[in-house]
């Protein structure tokens, strides 16, 4: 992999020098991995003006989930700070006016306005510039290295899930159900969850971002699970529903069905050119109709990878158009208070028509099951 990120550090490298050059700091976890490999906490990357790439990392023993590249073969100059309480980024900074850089672009985005005026305290002479999304917008587009990743966390995913629904679920906790499946996700070789996973059941289901409670399952209830795996780094996401009991009342028929048209409309328009807002609408329209507009979420759906919920962000005022190769979720849903509700959430990889249209990373099945 050590020459994959080579390769993307050179691309970004190209796109600065487009825009007036000088060098670049990365700061913001994701973005360092992505263009180094590396996941050690506080290190930073300094792309410099005169093209010598340096990662900077504070002293401690190495962490994360790979520990940091060793060799000189991808043009990588490792540097550990010496002392506690060093800013790795602080010290790019300096790094980058010895050098003789004029101008340094950095992620404002990622950056506190404290941590702001330290770089600029620290180097002077320094001109400080905003390197935007550069390295966000890189990433959305994922190579076969991150697909593969990607399978492998909703591989293991749909494992652990369908797991849990062989098991005996009444009686038992959100909070225990929620545990019993991060366990899983371990077992079947995730590095760890994606994401806090949310189990909720009975007048709970259906809530978005719900943390699992001591409310026990009861026959009855509908059980929604949002979870996913991460292996390698990447991360995948799954949300489904079921009953508890021998069978769904009508009105939890009807809203499932409901929930489910849309998200099978939101994943039909997937495709290459496809607008943001134009995925979101789709999925939207079928709930708005039914007169559940008012209970939607802000985003039926986002981009996954090194993170959960990065670009591109399906929602109204989203702009942009999808590309091919681009991983998403899909995911609706209906909260109806004191009730419940319905979560069918997928992770898709968006495929022209020609090569079979979105690839479905989250196979666990959609049918209505009575638990």
């Amino acid at each position: 992999m050590s020459e994959v990120h080579a390769a993307r550090r050179s691309r970004l490298r190209d796109r600065r020098t487009t825009a007036g050059g000088g060098a670049v700091l990365v700061s913001r976890p994701a973005n360092v991995r992505y263009l180094t490999g590396c996941s050690l906490p506080g290190a930073v990357l300094l792309l410099g003006a005169d093209g010598r790439d340096t990662l900077l990392r504070p002293p401690g023993p190495a962490a994360g989930d790979h520990a940091e590249p060793s060799g000189a073969a991808d043009g990588l100059y490792r540097v550990t700070l010496p002392g506690d309480g060093v800013d790795a980024a602080v010290a790019a900074a300096g790094l980058a006016a010895s050098r003789g850089a004029a101008a340094l672009a950095v992620e404002e985005h990622d950056l506190s306005v404290a941590r702001h005026r330290a770089l600029a305290s620290a180097a002077p002479g320094l001109r400080l510039a905003d390197l935007g999304r550069a390295v966000e917008q890189q990433r959305l587009v994922k190579d076969e290295e991150e697909l593969a990743a990607l399978r492998t966390a909703a591989e293991i995913t749909d494992h652990a899930l369908g797991e849990l629904l062989e098991s005996i679920l009444v009686g038992r906790t959100e909070r225990h159900l929620a545990l019993e499946l991060e366990r899983r996700l371990m077992d079947h070789g995730a590095d760890g969850p994606a994401f806090p996973t949310s189990v909720a059941t009975g007048r709970n289901s259906g809530l978005a971002g719900h943390r699992p409670t001591d409310r026990r399952v009861e026959e009855g209830d509908f059980l929604t699970v949002r979870m996913g795996a991460r292996y390698h780094g990447y991360r995948c996401q799954i949300g489904r529903t079921f009953v508890i009991g021998p069978a769904p009342a009508d009105w939890q028929v009807e809203l499932y069905e409901l929930v489910f048209a849309a998200q099978r409309a939101g994943r039909e328009a997937l495709a290459p050119g496809a607008e943001y807002r134009g995925v979101d609408r789709a999925a939207r329209q079928p709930l708005e109709a039914a007169g559940y507009g008012e209970l939607l979420e802000a985003a039926t759906g986002h981009g996954v990878g090194l993170e959960i919920g990065e670009d591109p962000r399906l929602s109204p005022a989203a702009m942009g158009k999808l590309d091919a190769c681009v991983p998403v979720t899909v995911g609706p849903g209906v909260h109806l208070p004191g009730r419940g509700g319905v979560r069918i959430d997928d992770t898709l990889v968006v495929r022209p028509q020609a090569d079979g249209g979105p690839e479905l990373l989250t196979i666990t099945t959609k049918e209505l099951l009575a638990l």
